[in-house]
């Protein structure tokens, strides 16, 4: 069996702290879609404004 590879974005104790948040975005014929992007926790707050 093939062993499962789990990706980080910092290692212990070092950097930000990264989050994903998701977004809700409108296209031209009404329909929506989710919009993903992976931002530091401080930037997650105006994220959304």
């Amino acid at each position: 069996m093939a062993k499962k590879v789990v990706a980080t974005l910092k290692k212990a104790g070092e950097g930000k702290d990264y989050v994903k948040v998701f977004r809700a975005v409108k296209s031209k014929n009404g329909a929506y879609s989710f919009q993903e992007s992976i931002v530091t926790g401080e930037e997650a707050k105006t994220h959304f404004k």
